[in-house]
């Protein structure tokens, strides 16, 4: 069996790539480097050398807030193309099983909480991130649309706000987590205050990308249904962006101030996913926590901050 990782030298790849059981089954984890998922034709060719028989679709065009916030346009239509293709050539190649990777972001703004697997349509995402929520909602009712039309197993998994080794610690572009954790490097290192930008006030469920990468190998294995399915930690596992930050400040030994710079965009409030749909077919899982997971990513961060993507 073949199976397909685009983004496979990601953040989620990267975590995947380390756990699973490469003598079960041949996996090709591809890098944006190999191909340009956002031209057809070569990702037809890409299709055709390999010939998957599974595809797990990770490849995206992401950033943090004000990376959704500034580059709508890249956001929504370089996420469009790279799924559109995908897709296309999975179903036009008969691949047997496609798991593709949503986001917390397609969640509506307005709403009840916790979200499950019902709601996700129920309203607009939050204006921050439409752009880039809208194009993955695009990739569900596209899968869905060729599981009705085709009987494809095209199915979808919408992990909460991911963090860990490998990811893309720009300053600037980077998610919430790994750009705190570079700030505070940097502040620390120069002996400036640490600001962070908005109130720390929002909140979120942080899933570490080595639970991920074990969620959806176990869908890979065991999920045969065709209904999408959120995977995350527990919402009672909801911390604030402030604790988040103290914690990073901690982990480094930072002894300044601390800043929240509320003339920052906070983004949306909260999104507390409801994840009981997954835990009852795994059955128990003990989750990374928040505190030894952030431990083990600033650790990976400092070893590696001459080749971390930033």
């Amino acid at each position: 069996m073949i199976i397909l990782v685009t983004g496979g030298t990601g953040l989620v790849g990267h975590a995947l790539n380390n756990f699973v059981d490469k003598s079960k089954h041949k996996y090709i984890f591809l890098s944006s480097k190999d191909c340009n998922l956002k031209d057809y034709n070569k990702t037809h060719s890409l299709f055709e050398l390999m010939k998957p028989d599974i595809v797990i679709h990770l490849a995206a065009c992401v950033g943090g807030l004000y990376k959704n916030m500034n580059y709508k346009v890249n956001m929504f239509e370089d996420n469009l193309l790279i799924n559109y293709n995908v897709l296309k050539c999975s179903h036009h190649f008969k691949v047997k099983k496609v798991i593709s990777c949503l986001s917390t972001c397609i969640f509506p703004d307005k709403t009840t909480y916790p979200i499950n697997e019902k709601m996700l349509h129920d309203g607009p995402p939050h204006f921050s991130n439409d752009a880039y929520a809208y194009a993955k909602r695009m990739l569900e009712i596209h899968s869905k649309a060729y599981q009705e039309q085709f009987g494809d197993n095209f199915i979808c998994i919408i992990p909460t706000n991911i963090y860990g080794d490998n990811d893309n610690y720009s300053l600037e572009d980077g998610h919430v987590i790994p750009a705190l954790i570079h700030k505070c490097y940097l502040c620390k290192k120069n002996n400036e205050d640490f600001v962070v930008r908005g109130t720390g006030k929002p909140l979120r469920q942080f899933i570490n990308s080595i639970d991920l990468a074990k969620l959806i190998y176990w869908v890979l294995e065991n999920y045969e249904d065709k209904e999408s399915l959120i995977l995350s930690v527990n919402p009672e596992h909801e911390v604030s962006i402030e604790k988040v930050a103290r914690i990073i400040a901690r982990n480094f030994d930072y002894e300044h101030k601390l800043v929240f710079d509320s003339s920052y965009s906070d983004g949306q409030y909260k999104k507390t996913a409801d994840n009981s749909l997954i835990m009852s077919k795994i059955g128990n899982h003990n989750f990374i926590s928040i505190e030894d997971g952030l431990r083990d990513t600033i650790k990976w961060f400092t070893d590696n901050f001459d080749k971390a993507r930033k």
